[in-house]
This record gives structure tokens, sequence and C-alpha cells, in this order.
């Protein structure tokens, strides 16, 4: 089937999530919603789940403190040993003030970078890639609801419905 997409151009963001409310009453799906500031509870109104970016950040983390412990150990036993005073070369217990401020720094660096790099992935933005813009005023100051309908639905009833809850244009 074809689908076809209406978009309600909205200037609050109030009246938008009662518009979204209805629609999801009604059994309209809501393809996405675009606005230039945060909405809060519009995630719950649109069934998006939660985040899992603190699990990624914290496996980046991990990754970072055993990569900087697997350095350390690496240069000052396998590298470059040393005999300072009869110790041995490596043990975290009897060392640890010197290893805090290195094991700390690489894992904020892996951390960073990883986090970085997963929301390029996850947003779709790497370079090269165009973005898409619902509506030109979206990025300033206008709010926009995207309901995709099958050519057997009404759209009529979608767009009476953002009329209703004061969409300012209902563009087919």
């Amino acid at each position: 089937m074809d689908k076809k997409v209406i978009k309600g151009v909205f200037a609050d963001g109030d009246m938008l999530k009662e518009a979204v409310q209805e629609l999801n009453e009604k059994g309209i799906t809501i393809r996405n919603v675009y606005s230039p500031f945060p909405i809060h509870g519009i995630d719950k109104l649109l069934g998006i789940k939660p985040t899992r970016l603190s699990i990624a950040a914290f496996i980046y983390g991990a990754t970072g403190t055993s990569m900087a412990l697997l350095m350390m150990w690496f240069m000052m036993v396998s590298d470059w040993p040393m005999n300072i005073g009869g110790k041995p070369n490596f043990t975290l217990l009897q060392n640890l003030p010197a290893f805090i401020p290195i094991t700390f720094e690489i894992t904020v660096l892996f951390a960073a970078h990883g986090m970085v790099i997963t929301f390029l992935l996850v947003s779709k933005i790497l370079p090269g890639a165009t973005a898409y813009v619902s509506h030109p005023r979206v990025t300033d100051d206008k709010l926009v609801i995207e309901v995709e309908m099958n050519q057997s639905d009404s759209h009529e009833q979608a767009a009476q419905i953002m009329k209703l809850h004061g969409a300012e244009e209902v563009l087919a």
C-alpha cells in the first residue's frame, strides 16, 4: 500500500501534545514530531522507549579503564621494566595514587569519543549526509507532527484533529 504523509505545523507545545494525544486515541499512526526545543512528556505520548546511551557510556568507560591498566602494565612490566629499590614493577595497591590520574583520563577519553561516535551513528549525521527538514521553520520556532496515512485511511480526520488543536497549517 502507498502511504501518504500529512504534516501539521504548530506554534505551541501544549497544543501539539493535545493533538498527539487525540491522534493516538483515534488510532492514527504518528511518524515523528519535530521541534526546535524539548517538549516534556512527548516521548511518553509517542511511546518512545528510554535511551540506553548510559549503558554504552559505561561500556566505553570500562574499556578505557581496562586499556589504561593494560597500557601501564605493558610499559612497566613487559616493555621497559625497572628495578627501583627492589619493589615489584606493577602493584596497583602499593602505587595506587600514581595510577589514578592516568586511568581516569583514559577512561574519560574513551567514554567521550565513544559517545560522540555513537551519537553520530545513531543520528545518521555522518559527514556527507543530507539533513531531512520536514518544514522550513521547524529549526526556528515551529513544531511539526508527521502523520502517516494509508491510502485506505481518510486523511481528513487527521487534518481536522490537528486544526482543532491549533495547527497553523496542515500540509498534505
